[in-house]
Order: structure tokens, then sequence, then C-alpha cells
């Protein structure tokens, strides 16, 4: 008779960069139900242009912001320069949706997206190198669409 947990050997087994993007993923999506999303050692004096996102309340951003900082954050990783100083300096964000009241969230996301898997590259002692990085931001992307929380693009 067989056990309830026979299935279990035949599941293929989950290699373990593949288990730990999965699980950055569900944390960098949870943080980003807040806003704004933690921010570890926030000084104020050099928070620029992102400060009144931090000294004022304001509005979570619409969901087509996080869907355009994931896109200039893998193209950050990725070291597309040319395609992301081309869509910042003709606003092309405007061409997506956004307003320009927009611009400054979009920003800040992209930033901390970009920080955050830089941080995990430096916490895996260079393990997880940038396509593995743009990897995660796929996953967390799929997160955040599976809850409905991003428009689908």
């Amino acid at each position: 008779m067989p056990s309830r947990w026979d299935h279990l050997f035949d599941l293929k087994p989950v290699a373990l960069v593949d288990h730990l993007l999965d699980e950055v993923a569900r944390l960098l999506a949870k943080d980003l139900e807040s806003w704004p999303p933690p921010v570890q050692d926030l000084d104020p004096a050099t928070l620029g242009e992102f400060a009144p996102l931090f000294q004022e309340a304001t509005r979570r951003p619409a969901p087509a912001v996080y869907t355009e900082a994931l896109r200039l954050a893998k193209w950050d990783l990725a070291r597309e320069f040319d395609a992301f100083d081309d869509y910042v300096r003709n606003k092309r964000y405007l061409e997506r949706g956004l307003s320009p009241d927009d611009r400054v969230p979009l920003l800040f996301l992209t930033r901390w997206l970009t920080e955050q898997m830089l941080g995990l590259g430096e916490a895996t002692q260079g393990r997880i190198k940038r396509p593995l990085m743009r990897d995660c931001l796929d996953r967390v992307e799929s997160r955040l669409n599976a809850t409905a929380r991003l428009p689908q693009a």
C-alpha cells in the first residue's frame, strides 16, 4: 500500500540557486507591498530627490510604475546604459502610461531593486551574477503579476 509521502520521491530536486532566487523574489515582493519599501541606514542628507518620499506621506505608485522600475533595473543590471539613458532622458515612461509625477518613485524603485540585487551578489560572495539577478527580478515580477499587483505588459 503506497504511503501518502510516496509522491515526494517522484518530484524533481530543486537546485539550490533556484530555491534561493525564489526565496529572494518572495521576500522582495513582500517588501514591495509597503510604500516606500524598507530602506536600511536611511541618511536624510544623501536622499537627494528621493527625500520627499520619506519625509511626507506619499501615495503608493501605480502598478505600472513597478513594472517600469523592474524593466529599468533589469537594463541597469544588464549594463544596457544606452537604453536606460534614452528611456529617462526622453521621458519614455510617459509613453508607457506614467505621469510626470511618477518619475521620482520610478527612479527610486529602480535604484532600490538594483541595490537589492547587487546586495544579493555581495552577500553570496559573487556567486549570484548579473544574469541570475535579472532572473530574480523576473521572478519578482511574476509574483507581483500573480497577485494582480502589476498590469500585464
